[in-house]
């Protein structure tokens, strides 16, 4: 039985008809991942003891009435676990092996059984888009490891991808969950803001940070959305918001639905490879009774400034925490207090995350704040305004999850042109609207493409609904990487 041709439900069947144990599934899972993560290198800590002990525990118990039980799932390291390294990926968190607590929505995927193997590779406090900013390793793309998986959460993509887990958590700041699921060929989706507590979450940008499932498939993704949902008295900006069941959403019927497809999400700055496999995408739709037109989001284009101002911002501040005396990286070079400060966060932070703070601490001080922070928070809400007035409209928006498919390592070296392959998924973090990855194609060279699916607040059940019935019409999905080099 290989597991990482199964999908969560497939899966849970043959758990629960006593086809395989936990402690098998458990085995399997670890020996798969030895065997494929040299090429990989998805994960930064294994919880490979755990895991088996919480497999026999679960074998004597015999209960598997959850579908997640059992169930193997990694875990991006800028969410705290309880007895687990959590670093990350900063040299300045290489020490923190114990965060004492574990993240809310660790806490809820533990209570129904699921195993989490291990923590994965990001970006450095996940600021960037190919997790080449990591300080420990350079996860690579299972379909061609000579391309990045993309950023921040490319570990929780790669690992599902590769079928070193059957799903994984992400952070999802301005496309970190949809752009790697994207270039992997996975399933990734950003929830609605405050749907999934960020309690726990290692902060970037507070009022755009959201964590979300990647998984293999829309079932998947939807059966781990439900676990992890739901209203947090320990995160000020969780939603009182009840739940609907996701998994009933997927009936497989949009007939009636109405599309809009933003003209500036297929603009010159896409690859015109992505453009005809979003084109290809809506024909389906109009095949499945659906129909699509295209709109304009005028504010669109002014996303990516708009998000790197309020994002630096938000970070400066937030990382102002790591300062070498409650916990992290301390220096030992320096020769007092302040030295400490100074010395500590000069050797413990990355180039990108040094950036990201001086550029944020700049637009935060004096008159700039009025020039730039303030000013980017207005756009902000004329992005938001437009997604509403869309939405009076229109069921579901529909364009590119990225301009382009995977690149290789070390062909954008520019901090600006890596920061251009958010410009398609940034504005729905201004706007607090979910949105989904799902694979649509692949390039000539055998590259995934993904297919980003917008909807209203709070209106995840049309996301999965819109999403499965492309995914159940199309064998995108079904599509598997040769792993360890060129398909």
């Amino acid at each position: 039985m290989n597991l990482n041709e199964l999908t969560i439900k497939q899966l849970h069947e043959k758990l629960a008809n006593k086809e395989i144990t936990a402690t098998e599934v458990a085995e399997k899972v670890f020996q798969h991942i030895e065997a494929v993560e040299d090429d990989i290198q998805a994960f930064i800590t294994l919880n490979k003891e755990a895991t088996l002990e919480k497999a026999r525990a679960i074998d004597e118990s015999g209960d598997f009435s959850n579908v997640l039980t059992a169930i193997p799932g990694a875990i991006k390291d800028n969410i705290t676990t309880k007895g687990i390294k959590t670093t990350a990926a900063s040299k300045m968190l290489a020490n923190f092996e114990d965060p004492l607590f574990d993240a809310t929505v660790v806490a809820k995927l533990n209570e129904t059984g699921a195993f989490m193997v291990g923590k994965v590779n990001m970006d450095e406090f996940a600021m960037g888009s190919s997790t080449e900013t990591s300080a420990f390793k350079k996860t690579t793309n299972p379909w061609n490891t000579d391309h990045v998986p993309g950023g921040s959460s490319g570990g929780s993509a790669a690992a599902v991808a590769a079928g070193q887990a059957l799903y994984s958590l992400g952070s999802d700041t301005g496309g970190s969950i949809r752009q790697p699921a994207a270039f992997c060929g996975v399933v990734g989706m950003k929830p609605t803001y405050g749907l999934v507590s960020r309690y726990g979450l290692i902060p970037f940008a507070p009022s755009l940070d959201q964590v979300g499932p990647i998984t293999k498939t829309v079932e998947d993704n939807a059966l781990v959305l439900q676990a992890i949902a739901g209203h947090d008295t320990n995160d000020g900006t969780s939603a009182p918001q009840a739940l609907p069941n996701y998994e009933a959403a997927l009936t497989g019927d949009v007939k009636g639905l109405k599309i809009g497809v933003p003209k500036e999400f297929l603009s010159d700055g896409v690859d015109s490879e992505v453009k005809e496999a979003v084109m290809a995408a809506l024909k389906v739709y109009e095949d499945l009774g659906a129909t699509w037109e295209e709109i304009s989001l005028p504010h669109a284009p002014y996303g990516d400034a708009t998000y790197y101002v309020i994002a630096m911002g938000e970070a400066s501040s937030t990382l102002a925490r790591f300062d070498g005396i409650r916990f992290g990286h301390r220096s030992d070079k320096a020769k007092d207090m302040i030295d400490v400060f100074k010395q500590s966060r000069a050797e413990g932070f990355g180039e990108e995350v040094k950036r990201r703070i001086l550029v944020g601490s700049t637009v935060l001080s004096g008159s700039y704040n009025e020039e730039y922070f303030q000013k980017a928070q207005k756009v902000r809400t004329l992005i938001k305004q437009d997604f509403e007035q869309a939405f009076e409209q229109y069921d579901v928006i529909i364009g590119p999850a990225t301009p382009t498919a995977a690149f290789e390592f070390g062909a954008q070296t520019d901090p600006l042109t890596m920061y251009m392959n958010d410009m398609l998924t940034v504005p729905v973090n201004l706007a607090g609207v979910p949105a989904i990855s799902v694979p649509c194609g692949f390039t000539e060279k055998g590259l995934p493409i993904g297919l980003q699916i917008i909807g209203k607040h709070f209106d995840e059940s049309t996301v999965y609904r819109t999403a499965h019935a492309f995914e159940q019409k199309t064998e995108h999905h079904k599509s598997k990487p040769k792993l360890g080099g060129s398909n």
